[in-house]
């Protein structure tokens, strides 16, 4: 059933005219003007495309866009799934399996996070280098998973060393501070305690957010090699914490978000 659904989904973007994606992108909360630098050539909406989960945060866009950035055909997620938003997590990671279906090569992923490292400041990029997997859940665990690959993924290696590699090259050449670190994926979508906090920065967490773990994990399950920046949009301080403010979140990802797409640009044109 599952596969079907993927042919299904498969044909009806191709029959669209997108047949060649080399590069998958995700792109998180406010963080869509990458979009911007791409010679679109296909937009399709969430609502058209067979058997996709429809995106219901008020500041993701929700299409899936085609076309050519860095002289490399790409297919970008301009909106993504959250467990929070109750969708189970085959149909949080159902664009990634979509993607791979389509022939990409690589995928990159961006998010914003909260900084629990209080050396990293907000408005700070940070390239994933490991995580934990708080959701509760896997997006591997449904019958019929080892047919997509190995069941049990080795996540030795979630976020490919060659391109992280290539990515804090770039950063270095154009004068970008590239934090690395740890991200943490909870539920949500509320906010965390000072005490969750205070856990943590005891698990040596650098960032928490509520997506891209389960992108990863499938990622890897389907030997796509991947690569992640959180943008980190506020700081976790425990002893010090202050309300959420939704609204400035966004804005101090749009500020930063010129540096993401830069390396994401220049990481393309390498890959």
């Amino acid at each position: 059933m599952k596969k079907q659904q993927l042919q299904e989904t498969k044909a009806y973007l191709q029959n669209n005219g997108i047949t060649d994606p080399e590069i998958g992108i995700v792109l998180g909360t406010g963080l869509g003007k990458l979009v911007n630098e791409v010679k679109i050539e296909k937009e399709i909406p969430y609502s058209e495309i067979p058997h996709f989960p429809q995106a219901t945060v008020e500041f993701h866009s929700g299409k899936l866009i085609y076309g050519t950035l860095s002289d490399k055909k790409v297919v970008i997620m301009s909106g993504r799934f959250h467990v929070y938003e109750g969708y189970n997590l085959w149909e949080v990671t159902y664009g990634i399996r979509t993607m791979h279906q389509l022939g990409i090569k690589n995928l990159l992923i961006s998010n914003a996070a909260g900084a629990i490292n209080l050396n990293y400041k907000k408005g700070t990029l940070m390239l994933i280098e490991d995580h934990l997997n708080l959701q509760g859940g896997s997006p591997l665990a449904f019958k019929g998973s080892g047919e997509f690959g190995d069941l049990f993924a080795d996540m030795l290696e979630p976020y490919s060393k060659d391109l992280n590699g290539k990515m804090k090259a770039i950063a270095k050449a154009n004068d970008i501070d590239l934090k690395e670190g740890v991200y943490a994926s909870v539920v949500g979508p509320q906010l965390e305690t000072r005490a969750e906090y205070r856990m943590l920065q005891i698990l040596e967490v650098d960032a928490v957010g509520m997506s891209t773990v389960p992108e990863v994990i499938v990622a890897k399950h389907l030997q796509l090699p991947c690569a992640a920046i959180s943008v980190l949009t506020d700081e976790c301080d425990p002893k010090n914490l202050q309300p959420v403010n939704i609204e400035e979140i966004i804005e101090v990802a749009g500020k930063a978000e010129p540096k993401m797409i830069t390396l994401f640009k220049e990481l393309i044109k390498t890959i």
